[in-house]
């Protein structure tokens, strides 16, 4: 993977700066994406105290032309993108909130970022995917986004996650036989400024499966929904 291209989005901390650290010592050249400048720039100073080698782009998944715009980046700098990391998420209900009674302001911007904006920056990045004939997408999703075991509470996030898997089998679908693979990951309850203080996971373990599937070799899994790199039920 060395010299690989990968772009990370909502990676100013938490479970998708891990994903930038884990993947810069893996030799790849990381693009760190985020919402904030000042918070991005920190992050990106933070890491390359730690003898890291990142680049920091400016990039709110809401916004379609931000997407293409950074992708334009990504090729005028490095003339390949071959790693895109769907990370930047939100989880907009407010406490003890219910299917019943959301409002759907709160649904619309779930969806918005977690999905929208996903797929948004997928569709921007994947023209330079296709044009090296190679690809690793991740879709940073959540257990709680599974129809299998689907229950109450948090229901925008709920339903923002459920439809992000479903772009993840759609796109894989579409791309078959492309060597551009797109999936699915759960990350688990990792204590961040999203899953609290009290979580039993470190962002670093939230992260190793999405740093797993951005580098699959060839003959690895397409359309699939894993954690702790093992396949979990849709």
């Amino acid at each position: 993977m060395a010299g690989r291209v990968a772009v990370v989005t909502g990676a100013n901390r938490g479970i998708g700066r891990a994903i930038v650290r884990a993947l810069a010592r893996r030799g790849l050249r990381v693009v760190l994406t985020a919402r904030d400048v000042a918070k991005g720039e920190s992050a990106r100073a933070g890491l390359h105290a730690e003898g890291l080698t990142v680049w920091f782009r400016a990039l709110d998944v809401r916004d379609a032309s931000q997407a293409h715009g950074a992708a334009a980046w990504v090729a005028r700098e490095f003339g390949q993108l071959d790693v895109l990391v769907n990370n930047a998420g939100v989880l907009p209900d407010p406490k003890g909130a219910r299917a019943a009674t959301v409002d759907a302001a709160v649904l619309r911007e779930a969806l918005e970022t977690n999905t929208v904006g996903a797929l948004a920056v997928a569709q921007a990045c994947l023209p330079l995917m296709r044009r090296g004939g190679y690809g690793r997408i991740v879709n940073v999703s959540s257990e709680l986004g599974q129809l299998s075991s689907m229950g109450s509470g948090t229901p925008a996030y709920r339903v923002s996650k459920a439809a992000l898997n479903a772009v993840t089998r759609t796109l894989a679908a579409e791309l078959a036989g492309t060597n551009i693979k797109v999936n699915a990951m759960s990350p688990g309850w990792v204590r961040s400024d999203m899953g609290g203080a009290s979580a039993p996971r470190s962002p670093e373990q939230g992260a190793d499966t999405a740093v797993w599937l951005a580098t699959l070799p060839d003959d690895g899994p397409s359309g699939g929904f894993f954690m702790d790199r093992s396949p979990i039920p849709w």
